[in-house]
């Protein structure tokens, strides 16, 4: 029988906070249980909390067209086509928010768009070897014509373009590579997958 471990199969022995910001950073000390039953020895990991987050792929399926935002990402400063990346409505959570409030709110904030429907698509851990953060990704369905030109807040420093494109182009820009992000590439790729039968009741193309 194949033993699954918990959270209790973890000891953590100290937490020291080394940077605290827009993003925090701690040092841990902690054993965790090993396959073979016995403890491991104590181990050091720095861990970057960054919190949870929810990700919105805005779709217009009666018009078979997707709102994708053009953003500054500072973690692309050495890409060679630039630090202004293709993605979708993103946002981290405020105080005791669902997912779904988040996802209302950004797709708002951002694209200046109101959801006919939200469908959940998944969830998933960025990089669990550095960083706690889960991103939770929803499908919108939307009326792509109500979108804005230009989105997000001053006083949040963002500044984002907001482009209506047709699905097909969507695609060929990610096999193109220029949607290289983790959060859209995963949420475009689900929205392709499950299309025809999350939007069977649509016109399509």
């Amino acid at each position: 029988m194949t033993i699954r471990f918990h959270r209790d199969d973890v000891k953590v022995k100290e937490k020291v906070p080394l940077y605290q910001g827009f993003l925090s950073v701690y040092r841990y000390s902690l054993q965790h249980r090993l396959f073979s039953g016995d403890w491991s020895p104590e181990i050091k990991r720095e861990l970057m909390e960054r919190g949870h987050a929810v990700v919105v792929i805005p779709y217009d399926p009666i018009r078979d067209e997707l709102v994708v935002l053009e953003q500054f990402r500072v973690g692309a400063l050495e890409d060679t086509n630039g630090p202004w990346l293709f993605e979708f409505v993103a946002g981290m959570f405020d105080a005791d928010e669902s997912s779904e409030e988040v996802a209302t709110r950004e797709l708002e904030e951002e694209a200046g768009l109101k959801a006919k429907r939200l469908i959940y698509a998944t969830s998933y851990y960025s990089s669990p070897g550095g960083t706690d953060e889960k991103l939770t990704i929803y499908i919108a369905e939307v009326d792509s014509q109500a979108a804005a030109s230009f989105g997000g807040l001053v006083e949040e420093d963002e500044d984002i373009r907001v482009h209506v494109l047709p699905r097909t182009e969507v695609i060929s820009m990610l096999e193109r590579e220029e949607i290289n992000n983790a959060a859209s590439v995963i949420g475009l790729q689900w929205l392709l997958l499950h299309r025809d039968k999350v939007f069977s009741d649509q016109e399509q193309n």
